[in-house]
């Protein structure tokens, strides 16, 4: 990136964490959130090399129970925590993320092994040489990396059953899907293997997996984040975000990837705004309203019930209503499918039996949509973002649930929604679709249901204002609304009644 988090910036950052109250490290590291670990680190209560040998055991211990990894990359690791150390012990100070143990989906380019996108095609491609952009603000801010996660195919999916690499599972159950396309992302941080991964949404792929698993996910704002060095799936949706068990570690992660690209076209030029300063600021003059008419249907009673109970907490009573979102999750399919299988035409004319059977069928699908579908859809999508910011001049956040329904089991086809069976992998996506069709940013804030699997709800916010959903996610982290503990994979105590 041209425009850097500069040295004053940084040094902005570091006092945040003392506005926590940190503790001294005392809790299990695999317990403990990024701006913990690093304040540890910095305070040398314990080494960069020893939180990630033992994340890397976790890894070894836990991860053949949620094959969250495709790469696990353990002299990378310890090299960069080496550094770390090093730096710390010469008086310097390596920066917010010092030390802490991070990964990424494995369409970021990684320097020495090939970005997969979660293919088997991609297996032959030559080894990335440099790192994703992403990878490299967050290793300058210390982090290390320590390896690549399970996705599905292209991206092109909502629940990681990848046929090449195998399924990723939920940590709350193990016979359950962990959502996707970023599956491994979300199962990774759920299961306390590592406390920050970073993953992608074309339609959802943050949301709905952060919500099955029970943790934070951020989709921040079209263009906000560089892809530059990212595998793309649709090149006018794509986005890039964190996941992380507390809100101060997406703001953190956020705050630092921030920064016009210019080897990313779709880059904002738009300067910096920091977000973890503001987290403290509350909820006090904003507006807060509950999506209603399509964001009210078609899901579980569950599904809603997580709605109203943080709609309760954050005092939203206003409803407002999204103009036609189901045209726009239409719409969202016809773009989505043209653009993929424009970027996959070479592959399916050269090697279709290489794909996995559905995404190849998807793709080539979308070889066969006519042109005038698909810029009808666009002249949509100008016309939605128009009606939609119309919306938020009405009120400054929207709450809607993430997914329809809890995480379904690992090979379920289809499901029950509003009694009508319908296909379980695309209708994942039912209430993020309509969001990312326009960009806006969104977190997905999870909520914990005694004996049963998480769910999430998404705060909606209009383009550009990461702060505010930031803030209404710290306020209900901080009243004990929503929250995003670690769950040792499949030793949740679930009820049995329901099928949970």
């Amino acid at each position: 990136m041209d425009d850097p988090i500069d040295q004053a910036t940084l040094d902005l950052l570091f006092p945040c964490s003392l506005w926590f109250n940190l503790p001294p490290m005392s809790v299990h590291l695999s317990q403990a959130d990024a701006v913990a670990i690093a304040a540890a680190i910095r305070a040398k209560e314990i080494s960069a090399t020893e939180v990630v040998q033992a994340a890397l055991e976790r890894i070894t211990a836990d991860d053949p129970k949620l094959n969250a990894f495709t790469n696990v990359l353990p002299e990378r690791a310890l090299a960069e925590a080496a550094q770390v150390d090093a730096a710390i012990a010469a008086g310097q100070d390596p920066g917010p993320l010092a030390g802490v143990p991070y990964a990424v989906k494995n369409l970021f380019d990684v320097a020495g092994i090939p970005t997969l996108a979660g293919s088997k095609i991609n297996r032959d491609l030559p080894p990335a040489t440099q790192d994703a952009a992403a990878v490299t603000a967050l290793r300058q801010a210390g982090g290390v990396l320590v390896g690549a996660l399970n996705m599905d195919e292209y991206a092109y999916g909502f629940v990681t059953e990848n046929s090449h690499y195998g399924p990723c599972h939920n940590p709350y159950d193990l016979q359950r899907v962990a959502g996707g396309s970023s599956g491994g992302s979300a199962a990774a941080v759920a299961g306390g293997l590592v406390p920050l991964t970073l993953g992608s949404d074309t339609n959802g792929s943050i949301r709905v997996p952060a919500a099955l698993c029970g943790i934070f996910g951020l989709k921040p704002t079209y263009g906000r984040l560089s892809r530059a060095g990212v595998f793309l799936f649709a090149e006018s949706f794509d986005h890039i975000g964190p996941f992380a068990r507390s809100v101060r570690d997406v703001a953190l992660a956020f705050d630092l990837m921030q920064g016009h690209d210019p080897n990313d076209p779709v880059s904002t030029t738009r300067p910096v705004e920091l977000t973890l300063p503001q987290l403290n600021q509350g909820i006090e003059g904003l507006r807060i309203a509950i999506a209603t008419d399509y964001f009210a249907r078609g899901g579980q009673p569950e599904a809603f019930a997580a709605v109203a109970q943080v709609a309760n907490a954050l005092g939203a009573t206003e409803t407002v209503t999204i103009p036609e979102a189901a045209r726009a999750r239409a719409a969202a399919y016809v773009i989505t499918v043209c653009e993929g299988s424009n970027l996959q035409m070479t592959n399916l004319r050269t090697r279709p039996m290489d794909f996995d059977p559905a995404t190849r069928d998807r793709f080539l699908s979308g070889a066969f949509v006519p042109a005038t579908w698909y810029l009808q859809a666009q002249r949509f999508r100008q016309w939605y973002r128009d009606r939609v910011r119309d919306v938020f001049q009405q009120v400054d956040l929207v709450l809607a649930p993430t997914t329809p329904c809890v995480a379904p089991l690992i090979g379920q086809e289809t499901m029950l929604l509003d009694g009508v069976e319908v296909l379980t992998r695309p209708n994942l996506g039912l209430y993020t679709q309509p969001l990312s069709f326009i960009g806006l940013p969104v977190i997905s804030v999870p909520v914990q249901r005694p004996g049963g699997m998480p769910l999430g709800v998404q705060i909606i916010a209009a383009p550009y204002h990461e702060a505010l959903v930031l803030r209404a996610a710290a306020y209900l982290e901080a009243e004990g609304i929503v929250a995003a503990p670690v769950q040792p994979p499949g030793r949740a105590e679930l009820t049995p009644a329901t099928g949970e």
